[in-house]
Parts: structure tokens; C-alpha cells; sequence
């Protein structure tokens, strides 16, 4: 028995050892003196092991799909399909003709339910710049809270395998995906319709003109991080309103990362239930004032913000 034991204990340490050496060493002067809200789980997660439930493939358990939370939505303007809502990790949301608004109604149940996996309404946050009042949640037959967009009922599509995916447009003609106001995204559509994609990596790196090699995310949007935030033990300072202004980088496969730094690359556990993506073990974010690929509107702003380098240093910052 205390064979066992010493082994159990001994297996334990070499893990902890494990990530405090990829998080608690070569720091340097980068720790911040300012106020942490929140924390991660001392283990973490390593963001390899979190992505390979992260697809909505045809190969996707219903209970995979289905239990997977919204968080932070995001809007997505797409060249097809115009302004297009998407969850945390740009998967398109969607709603259904045969479902009502007003009231709130779901009428997708058993294979209908599989094919459309309903979007939970526990711990989603509006997107940046729409109107929150929009958002609400309808109680389905099961029992479960469906996160509702304008009063309608949202869902996700299992065959859209990728973030960027929309193959869910226009199927039998009453599913679409939902614009920011509820709406319908490309009403006129008439048939699927795939949203494009920048094709990049879930991060790689663009040269920028002024900041030289800085890391984007899969849709060219800069990315960055806070230096009131902490590596180890990780912590976050950035929670409530300040996430509407710059929203979680989602967790990612480490074989969807070109030319960035995989070291210290685990999943953050929020306490607000998000899950965020770190490199170097400092959180990573994006910024709701960048626009278009290539926006660099959030470097340096409140001399706190700053664009990350391929090695999750901060562009520019004063020392």
C-alpha cells in the first residue's frame, strides 16, 4: 500500500514539476504589480488535449457538440454572408424558420437536435458593439436553457468542421446563419453557402509595418496581452466589462500554430468559466477596436495593452 502510494505522490510531483517549469521560470521583470482578478487551475490544461473535442464534425457525439458553451460570441463579417454571429471559437451560430421569436419556441428535438446541436445559454457574453438586451435564453422540452439571439433560438451545425464554416446556410431552406440583430444572414441565400475563411492558423505571425513580427489569430486579427495579468501562478486582471473590450483568444491545437512559440502553451481556466488560451503562459486576447486584419488599435492603449511577438513578449512596451 505505501508503494502505491509513494508512486501516486511521486507521479503528482513530476506533473506540478512539469508546469512550473514551463510557467514559473524566465519570467524577468514582465511581472506586473497591478490588481489580478481571478485564477487558473494549477494544472491546467494542456490546449492539445482541449482541442480534440473542440470540432463539430460529423464525427461529434451529440453530447460533445451539444454541451459546448457559447462564451464570449463574436461577430464575423464575412464576404458572403455579411455580419454573421459566431461563438468563442468562430463557429457560426444559426437559427430556424420553424422556431418562433415571440414567444421564444424551439422546435429542433431528437435527430432534428443531433444535426442542429442547440446552443447552451449558460455563460455566453454578448459580442463586442451589439446590444446585449438581445440576448436571452428559452427553456427547451428537456429541461435545458437554449441560448436565444432577438428571441431566437441559436444552434450550431455538426457539419461545419472549422471555425469560418457556415455549410449550415440555407439548408432546406429555413436554416440560416443569425446576424447580430437575429436576423438572417444573406436572406436571399439559396442554397448552403461557405463563409471564407482567412486561412490561416489558429496563430501565426504578420510583419507589420511599425511593429515588425506580431501574432494574429486564424483571422488575421492582432493579438495581445495585458500587463496588469500574471504568468505564474496564472491570473487574469482583465474580467466583467473589460472582456466585452477585448475578448478571450479561444484554446487551440498546438499543430494549429505557425512560426509562434508552443512553449508554456496550455489552456487558462477562468473563473468566469471561460476557457483562454496562453502562450508562454500569459493569457492572450484580441481587441473588439480592431476591425479588419492587419488593426493594430489596441497597441498600447492605457499603457497596458500590447500586440504579442512570436515569443509572447510585448511589442514595444516600456520596461
Amino acid at each position: 500500500m505505501n508503494t502505491w502510494r509513494n508512486a501516486s505522490f511521486a507521479v503528482t510531483a513530476v506533473t506540478l514539476l512539469a508546469l512550473t517549469t514551463a510557467c514559473g521560470q524566465d519570467k524577468g521583470d514582465e511581472s506586473p504589480n497591478g490588481q489580478n482578478v481571478g485564477n487558473a487551475s494549477p494544472a491546467g490544461q494542456a490546449a492539445d488535449s482541449y482541442g480534440s473535442d473542440s470540432g463539430y464534425g460529423s464525427g461529434a457525439t451529440t453530447e460533445t457538440v451539444s454541451a459546448k458553451q457559447a462564451g464570449q460570441l463574436a461577430v464575423w463579417d464575412s464576404k458572403k454572408l455579411g455580419k454573421v454571429v459566431t461563438d468563442s471559437e468562430g463557429f457560426t451560430l444559426y437559427r430556424f424558420d420553424k422556431d418562433t421569436a415571440n414567444p421564444p419556441k424551439s422546435n429542433c428535438e431528437g435527430d432534428c437536435a443531433k444535426a442542429w446541436p442547440p446552443v447552451p445559454a449558460g455563460n455566453v457574453t454578448a459580442a463586442a458593439g451589439t446590444d446585449a438586451a438581445l440576448t436571452g435564453k428559452v427553456t427547451r422540452p428537456d429541461g435545458t436553457q437554449q441560448l436565444t439571439l432577438a428571441g431566437w433560438p441559436m444552434y450550431r451545425y455538426a457539419k461545419d468542421a472549422r471555425p469560418g464554416d457556415a455549410q449550415g446556410q440555407g439548408v432546406g431552406g429555413t436554416w440560416f446563419a443569425s446576424a447580430p440583430d437575429g436576423e438572417k444572414a444573406a436572406v436571399n441565400a439559396d442554397g448552403p453557402s461557405g463563409a471564407e475563411a482567412a486561412g490561416l492558423a489558429g496563430l501565426s505571425v504578420r510583419k507589420d509595418p511599425e511593429l515588425g513580427d506580431i501574432v494574429v489569430d486564424k483571422r488575421g486579427m492582432t493579438v495581445y496581452r495585458f500587463k496588469k495579468d500574471v504568468a505564474w501562478p496564472m491570473k487574469s486582471a482583465c474580467a466583467g466589462a473589460c472582456l466585452s473590450k477585448w475578448p478571450v483568444v479561444a484554446p487551440l491545437e498546438k499543430n494549429d500554430v505557425k512560426g509562434v512559440t508552443t512553449k508554456g502553451f496550455v489552456t487558462f481556466d477562468r473563473p468566469d468559466g471561460l476557457k483562454q488560451q496562453a502562450i508562454d503562459c500569459w493569457p492572450i486576447y484580441t481587441f473588439s477596436g480592431d476591425v479588419k486584419p492587419g488593426d493594430t488599435n489596441g497597441q498600447g492603449v492605457g499603457g497596458t495593452w500590447y500586440a504579442v511577438s512570436p515569443n509572447a513578449k510585448l511589442v514595444g512596451a516600456q520596461k
